[in-house]
């Protein structure tokens, strides 16, 4: 009989506040513990963690490896495991790198700097709806080369397949998620159809028609959206979070004005309170990890989270060291699932934080911040805040 706890509640409101203290009182008491909520042995430490997330061979992301199903929207580079991974996540690894990035970080810092500029006298705002949203489409969609959506409309379905993701937790959760996850594909449809502007789409798209098979048209289009709509939720998730670390640490925002502090911040950043809290893997076969059986079939989380905070592989794990060296923290994944987008992610973060430099008013909070319910993703959903002269 597993052990199973009941310490470790997700969406209880005192751990979406935050989750560390329980999360190493629970790698201090039971590093692999069974959870019932989420049908799942959950993984607290970082060595464990890695080990899950490197052994494909072992621990499969594809359900179709242990007697699952995947529906066809579903069918992209994040489920797929090597080799049948191989060529999708190569060819959208090269698209990427033949990306001019820093136009990307360019365009994005000036179009904070713009928004700030105009909400320098606007009072309080909320960071999550004027600044982290605008950001994280825009660079997206930049490096795609496709036509920015609306923002509002755009946000409110990526929210609902964030959702989704906790759809073990709250089974009603799963259809409003499908519904998005369909009307994003028939977005991504409408530019593999006509988009003709220069970006990481466009080169897909040439390597994709070389290819006359079906199911790999299937595999690149579905892997657009999941990068687009992936992208988006976790840049708008890791915005919201670097903005409240950086006003609940006084000093930090202006020791990133040193581009040297400001290429390992953002990595220190997303390691101190990272968007993605865990994935999920299912055993193949029956193994150990950390002293305990783990059965054929049964479900493991590494929980980012808590693994991103064990002092076993980060010193001063608790604490935000902006020129932390070397930083392998779990913040963007590891292994062949890792995110694809993890360099332009960095970018966007990079842009934020100069533009918040750069600007003369100073960014101070403006009240409390509402924490976003759901357990897979770690975000605001308000963040109000103000720019003071």
């Amino acid at each position: 009989m597993p052990f199973v706890t009941d310490r470790y509640d997700p969406l209880d409101p005192e751990i979406l506040r935050d989750p560390y203290p329980a999360l190493a009182e629970q790698r201090e008491r039971e590093p692999v513990f069974w959870h019932e909520g989420m049908d799942s042995w959950a993984l607290t430490r970082y060595a464990d963690s890695v080990r899950v997330l490197r052994d494909h061979a072992t621990f499969a992301r594809d359900p179709r490896r242990t007697g699952g199903t995947v529906p066809e929207p579903s069918l992209s580079v994040q489920t797929l495991d090597p080799p049948q991974q191989n060529a999708v996540r190569s060819l959208f690894m090269t698209a990427l790198r033949a990306q001019d990035l820093t136009g990307v970080e360019d365009r994005a810092r000036l179009l904070v700097r713009d928004r700030l500029d105009q909400l320098a006298d606007a009072g309080p705002f909320d960071v999550v709806a004027e600044i982290a949203v605008p950001l994280s489409v825009a660079v997206v969609a930049d490096l795609l080369g496709v036509e920015t959506p609306p923002y509002g409309e755009f946000a409110a379905a990526s929210d609902a397949i964030m959702r989704s993701m906790d759809g073990g937790l709250n089974p009603a959760l799963v259809e409003p998620g499908r519904v998005a996850r369909q009307q994003l594909s028939d977005l991504v449809d409408s530019w593999f159809a006509s988009s003709a502007r220069p970006g990481l789409l466009a080169r897909v798209r040439q390597a994709t028609a070389a290819d006359s098979g079906a199911l790999a048209l299937l595999y690149m289009k579905n892997t657009a959206r999941v990068m687009f709509q992936g992208g988006y939720s976790t840049m708008a998730a890791a915005a919201g979070n670097a903005v409240h670390t950086l006003l609940t640490h006084p000093g930090a925002l202006e020791q990133m004005r040193e581009r040297a502090l400001l290429a390992t911040g953002v990595d220190e950043l997303v390691r101190f309170d990272g968007p993605v809290q865990g994935t999920t893997r299912t055993a193949v076969r029956s193994c150990r990890i950390g002293g305990v059986d783990i059965k054929a079939g049964q479900k493991i989380v590494p929980l980012f989270a808590a693994a991103n905070r064990d002092p076993a592989a980060f010193e001063r794990a608790d604490d935000l060291v902006l020129d932390r060296t070397p930083n392998r923290h779990l913040g963007y994944g590891w292994g062949p699932h890792a995110c694809i987008g993890t360099t332009v992610a960095q970018a966007g973060l990079r842009a934020l934080i100069a533009a918040l430099n750069d600007h003369p008013a100073r960014l101070v909070a403006a009240g409390e911040g509402v924490r976003r319910r759901t357990a897979t993703m770690r975000a605001f959903d308000t963040l109000p805040a103000a720019l003071c002269p």
